[in-house]
C-alpha cells in the first residue's frame, strides 16, 4: 500500500525521521503495546487477588502479538472505531475458555490505548534523549574550539557588535541543556499509568480499594508512575510532551535557520558536510544546498503545528471526550518521528560542519569598522557624555557609509575625538577583537554546565 505521507514515504522517510523511531510508533508496535498493557493489568490483578492468581501468567503466556490477524483488526476497527474490542477478541480466543474470561478485566478501551501510547512515547523519549545528547555533544566541541574565532553579531540582519562563533554555538547549546533538564523533569508529571474502568472511577472492582490496589500494581508492572487520579480527560501529561518535541523543535529550527544564511554565498561562513551530490541541482551544477538545515526548519514548523492539535485535544467535554482525544492519534507518532529525524539531521550537519573562520574575519571587517561604533561611543563617553559620543559616533558612520572610508579615518577628522583620544587608544577601539566583552567567559560558563 502506497504511502501518503513525507514520513512514511519511500523516498522522503529518510529525510524526515528514522527507522528506529517508526519501530517504535508502527502498527505492531502499536498493538504490542495494547497487549503489553492487557497482560500487565492480568498479572496486577492476579497479583493484587482480583482475579484467581494463576491467571494473570496464562493470559501472558497466551496472548502474543504474533498471532494477531491484522486484516480483521483493521477491518474490525473501522466498524467499532477503536482497536481494543477487536483486539480483546482476538486476544481471548488465544486463551484457554478460564484465562479467556478474565481479559480485560474491569477496562475501558482509553485504559489500554492510553497505556499503549504511553509507553511509545517513553520509549520515544528515550531515544530522544540520546539523541539529544549527541548534538549536544557536537555542539560542545564547536563551542570550545571557535571560543576565540571572531565574527560579525547581527541583529535584525544587519552587522552589530563582534561576537565569536564559539559564542554563537553555546547559544545554541544552551537551549538544548534546557531541554534535556525539562526532558527529566517531565517524565514523572506526564509518564502515567491508567486504569480508571468506564468513567474512570474504578467501579467496575466495587466500592473498596481493589481498584487502586491493582492501578498501583499496575503501574509497578510497566515501570510507569501511578497517579492520584484517572486522567482520561486531563490530558495536560500528553500535550507536555508533544510540546516539549516542539520547543526542542523550535530551537532546533533557530539553529537551522542561521546556518542556511550563514552558508548562503553572500556570507560564506559555514557549510554543511560535504557528501557527493548532497543538496544538488538538478539545473544547477554548482549548488551544494543546505539540506539538513532545510529539513530540520521544515520539521520545527510540523512540531509546532502538532503541539497546537494535543492543546486542542486537551479541552474534552465531561468524563470521556466526544472526539478531540483523535488527534493525539496523528499528533504523538508524527511529533516523535519528526523530533528524532530533525536531531537526526542537526547531529549529521554539526558533527561535520565546515567552519570558514577566514571568511568569518573577512565579513566581520567588511563594514569597515561600523560594528565597533558601540566600542567607540563607550570610549568617548567619559569625555563627552554619552549622548554627545553617540552623535559623534553616528555622524562619523554615516560618512563613512557614504564615503567608503574607514570608520577610524572618519572619527579621526572629528576634534571632538581627537581631543579626547590619542590615536594609539581609537585604533583599539577599533579594533573588532578588542570588543568581545563577556562572549568568551559565558562559553566557558556553558561548557561547565556538563560537568556539574
Amino acid at each position: 500500500m502506497g504511502s501518503v505521507s513525507a514520513i512514511d514515504s519511500s523516498i522522503f522517510r529518510s529525510l524526515f525521521g528514522t527507522e528506529e523511531i517508526r519501530k517504535v510508533f508502527d502498527d505492531t508496535a502499536y498493538i504490542n503495546r495494547c497487549i503489553d498493557a492487557e497482560t500487565a493489568l492480568a498479572r496486577a490483578q492476579s497479583e493484587c487477588g482480583v482475579i484467581p492468581s494463576h491467571i494473570g501468567s496464562a493470559i501472558t503466556s497466551s496472548a502474543t502479538g504474533s498471532k494477531i490477524d491484522f486484516d480483521r483488526l483493521r477491518n474490525e476497527t473501522e466498524i467499532v472505531g477503536y482497536p481494543i474490542l477487536p483486539l480483546v477478541r482476538q486476544l481471548v480466543s488465544m486463551c484457554d475458555e478460564e484465562a479467556g474470561k478474565y481479559v480485560h478485566w474491569g477496562a475501558t478501551t482509553q485504559d489500554i490505548m492510553d497505556i499503549a501510547s504511553v509507553l511509545q512515547m517513553k520509549t520515544g523519549l528515550d531515544i530522544v534523549e540520546r539523541l539529544l545528547k549527541d548534538v549536544s555533544k557536537s555542539l560542545e566541541k564547536l563551542a570550545s574550539k571557535y571560543k576565540d574565532t571572531p565574527m560579525a553579531g547581527r541583529t535584525h540582519l544587519q552587522h552589530a557588535l563582534p561576537i565569536t562563533f564559539g559564542y554563537k554555538c553555546a547559544v545554541w547549546l544552551s537551549s538544548l541543556q534546557r531541554h534535556q533538564e525539562r526532558l527529566q523533569q517531565l517524565r514523572p508529571r506526564a509518564l502515567l499509568v491508567q486504569y480508571g474502568g468506564a468513567a474512570g472511577t474504578l467501579a467496575s472492582l466495587g466500592s473498596g480499594d481493589d481498584g487502586l490496589r491493582v492501578r498501583k500494581e499496575l503501574a509497578k508492572e510497566l515501570d510507569l508512575v501511578n497517579p492520584s487520579i484517572t486522567w482520561h480527560v486531563a490530558r495536560d501529561g500528553v500535550a507536555e510532551i508533544v510540546n516539549f518535541l516542539a520547543l526542542l523543535g523550535g530551537s532546533l529550527g533557530k539553529l537551522a535557520l542561521d546556518l542556511i544564511i550563514m552558508s548562503s554565498n553572500e556570507y560564506g561562513e559555514v557549510s554543511e558536510p560535504f557528501v557527493p551530490h548532497r543538496g544538488a541541482s538538478s539545473t544547477m551544477p554548482q549548488k551544494r544546498n543546505p539540506i539538513s538545515s532545510e529539513v530540520i526548519l521544515a520539521a520545527s514548523k510540523i512540531l509546532r503545528s502538532n503541539a497546537g492539535l494535543v492543546l486542542d485535544g486537551m479541552v474534552s467535554d465531561f468524563e470521556r471526550a466526544s472526539g478531540p482525544w483523535h488527534l493525539e492519534w496523528v499528533a504523538i507518532p508524527e511529533s516523535f518521528v519528526i523530533a528524532v529525524g530533525a536531531l537526526h539531521q542537526a547531529d549529521f550537519a554539526l558533527s561535520g560542519l565546515v567552519v570558514n573562520t577566514e571568511q568569518m574575519g573577512k565579513n566581520l571587517r567588511s563594514t569597515q569598522g561600523l560594528i565597533v561604533g558601540e566600542a567607540v561611543m563607550m570610549g568617548l563617553a567619559p569625555h563627552l557624555g554619552r549622548g554627545k559620543a553617540h552623535d559623534v559616533v553616528y555622524e562619523a558612520c554615516k560618512e563613512s557609509i557614504e564615503g567608503d572610508s574607514t570608520l577610524f579615518d572618519c572619527l579621526m577628522t572629528k576634534k571632538e575625538v581627537t581631543s579626547s583620544l590619542d590615536e594609539k587608544e581609537l585604533k583599539a577601539l577599533c579594533d573588532p577583537f578588542n570588543y568581545l566583552g563577556a562572549s568568551q567567559q559565558m562559553v566557558d560558563d556553558v561548557l561547565a554546565i556538563k560537568n556539574q
